[in-house]
């Protein structure tokens, strides 16, 4: 509500500057104009006197008369730089302000991010960590027998591989920002998309995935870690962003002097209006009030630095009929 407030505030102010300076240079055009039209009439007198007693055409009336000439050329000169100085002046403005509300939005935009991360992280750390409490605690104050302590043991160890993976994140993000160099390497993108799948198979038993092959697909310089992150982040986030037994295809196409990687989901896809943002730190769509997905807005943010450092690019379109897709653009 305070924001809002110091907002429209701020609008007021800025649209009384705008209107102050547009009144006051209206007024001096009018005081030009009327400096004008005084200098202009008391020529004018002084050339009917000098014809009215020396009959016209001596130095003194040719002197008058080029002082007219140049007194209507002076003020055209004048208005259309009073005119012109007032639109420059006003553009000036007028972008200050653009520029003043872009950085107002841009900062409410930041603070609601950080406010969605912190909402985000919370919930990411105190989950697998309250589990992992309680697998301790069953451990201590319970006999169990062996196919409980394998269930629990299995449960904690996905609880803590999932905050491995969250700290390693944070961290990835981190030097993404400052220091990170990816270290080229030849990687078989068929044979480690293919392992990624094997492996999210095991971890997601009511997935489906499939992969297509377009072409031969060339050995390309990479660094592994970087592009595995790529692909598990793009992988996972199909799944978690569809609906029960979510179906995702993969698909890599050579062509010229690139790979093209197409990641497919079915799931409920990304609106319009916020695709240009998913890409930013932090950034998640909806509200971290309401939203049930885990995450932490940061998978993507680090998706499209990754590509970035290798030289590569990512976009988002609509499935049809339903769902996501996420093409990348890697180069050979």
């Amino acid at each position: 509500m305070q924001s809002t407030r110091l907002r429209l505030l701020s609008y007021i102010i800025m649209a009384y500057m705008l209107l102050a300076f547009v009144w006051w240079s209206v007024l001096l055009v009018i005081k030009n104009r009327d400096s004008y039209k005084a200098k202009q009439q008391f020529t004018i007198t002084m050339l009917a006197s000098e014809e009215q007693f020396n009959g016209g055409n001596t130095p003194r009336y040719n002197d008058l008369l080029h002082q007219l000439d140049k007194l209507e050329s002076d003020y055209k000169t004048q208005e259309w730089m009073i005119i012109g100085e007032g639109i420059v002046f006003a553009f000036i403005l007028l972008v200050g302000i653009y520029l003043v509300d872009r950085g107002y939005r841009k900062e409410v935009a930041s603070a609601k991010q950080r406010r969605n991360f912190l909402l985000s992280i919370t919930h990411e750390l105190k989950s697998p960590i309250a589990s992992i409490e309680l697998v301790l605690e069953t451990f201590l104050k319970r006999q169990l027998d062996y196919e409980a302590v394998q269930k629990f043991s299995k449960n904690g160890l996905k609880d803590t591989r999932r905050l491995y993976n969250l700290v390693s994140d944070l961290l990835l993000s981190a030097r993404l920002e400052e220091s990170y160099q990816p270290h080229f390497e030849e990687v078989d993108l068929s044979l480690l998309s293919n392992e990624l799948i094997i492996e999210l198979e095991e971890k997601y038993p009511n997935a489906h995935f499939s992969m297509e092959e377009v072409n031969d697909i060339p050995v390309i310089k990479a660094d592994i870690s970087g592009l595995t992150s790529v692909l598990l982040n793009l992988l996972e986030n199909a799944i978690k962003y569809s609906k029960d037994n979510p179906i995702v295809h993969l698909r890599l196409t050579a062509k010229n002097n690139h790979i093209q990687v197409e990641i497919a989901d079915q799931g409920i896809g990304i609106p319009d209006k916020e695709k240009k943002n998913i890409f930013d730190k932090f950034y998640r769509v909806g509200s971290e009030d309401t939203r049930s997905t885990k995450g932490t807005g940061l998978g993507l943010y680090i998706v499209k630095q990754i590509l970035k450092a290798h030289n590569g690019s990512i976009q988002v379109f609509n499935n049809e009929p339903t769902g996501t897709v996420m093409s990348l653009r890697m180069p050979v």
